[in-house]
């Protein structure tokens, strides 16, 4: 009869123990992409504004890939001008605005309009025939 209890209490002991775990690291993982998110928001609202600035003092976007955006931002342009992009933002090697999750941002113009895309969590770009797909987008 002892051994059976004690059989029962430990059963318990480690369900509990599983539990605790599966529920914790829940909340780190809601904790930890919701911290992205929180900073890929900030940085995406720093960098449209910096694309604004730039725009309407060069009269165009800048032309070119995420580097070629970054170098232009950065004071390689024709005028030399300088536009701060906020905080320090976050860039790779190769001198790409990246994304929380150390992704290039791909960056789009179309008129007045920019359209800035992010590889989400899982550092890939996906079509939108996936269905899983965790691209973000966000436009003015």
């Amino acid at each position: 009869m002892k051994r059976l209890l004690l059989a029962i209490g430990m059963i318990t002991l480690v369900g509990c123990a599983a539990w605790a775990y599966e529920t914790w690291s829940g909340y780190i993982t809601t904790y930890r992409l919701s911290t992205h998110m929180q900073k890929l928001n900030e940085d995406e609202d720093n960098l449209f504004y910096a694309l604004q600035q730039y725009h309407e003092r060069m009269g165009v976007y800048p032309s070119g890939g995420n580097a070629d955006i970054a170098k232009a931002l950065s004071g390689n342009n024709s005028r030399s001008l300088i536009i701060l992009v906020g905080r320090h933002q976050d860039l790779n090697d190769k001198g790409e605005f990246v994304d929380p999750w150390g992704t290039p941002l791909r960056i789009y113009f179309a008129g007045d309009s920019i359209l800035i895309r992010c590889a989400g969590p899982n550092k890939r770009f996906d079509d939108s025939s996936v269905l899983n797909s965790d691209d973000i987008y966000r436009s003015n």
